[in-house]
């Protein structure tokens, strides 16, 4: 591990963050959740943020996933969706919701450069929210080609993250 260079606990916490928050809303699995977490350390997103019935480190199934994400990870928790990205808004970020939804926008098409982003991603059944899609500035679409038309939300954390990472 020390080959690969990385960052202890103290050094990531302290470490230059990407302006991206990640918002979910509703995530009811707490392997979900977890994975969420690690995925955020891996692209050094800025906060999480946990919101309505997702489950709240400290949990052992959390951490089944999260690896230790959970410390170095900055996260909140907000009793709905909505009440994130009002917060997340009055911080300068613009808000996307990740839905498959009336005039969305594919991931590819959307120009992130010198902004700040929050990511809202839904339920893994009822997916985001219409109060949060209503709050949002506009709906993100993962472009898909086979019979189901949805991924994991924790997949959809990651592919999402990479095509903005990659980007900035």
């Amino acid at each position: 591990m020390d080959e690969l260079g990385r960052l202890s606990t103290e050094e990531m916490q302290q470490s230059e963050k990407h302006n991206i928050i990640v918002i979910l809303d509703d995530v009811r699995s707490m392997h979900n959740v977890g994975s969420v977490f690690r995925t955020s350390d891996g692209f050094a997103v800025a906060a999480l943020y946990l919101c309505g019935y997702t489950p709240l480190p400290p949990h052992r199934d959390i951490h089944k996933t999260a690896l230790g994400a959970t410390d170095t990870v900055q996260w909140k928790h907000f009793a709905t969706a909505t009440d994130a990205v009002k917060s997340a808004r009055e911080a300068g970020y613009k808000i996307w919701a990740v839905e498959q939804a009336h005039n969305s926008t594919s991931l590819e098409k959307v120009d992130y450069k010198n902004e700040k982003i929050a990511l809202v991603f839904g339920n893994e059944v009822a997916g985001v929210s219409e109060a949060a899609i209503k709050a949002a500035d506009g709906c993100l679409e993962i472009p898909q080609w086979g019979a189901k038309h949805s991924l994991n939300i924790s997949i959809a954390v990651g592919v999402v993250l990479w095509e903005m990472v990659r980007k900035l």
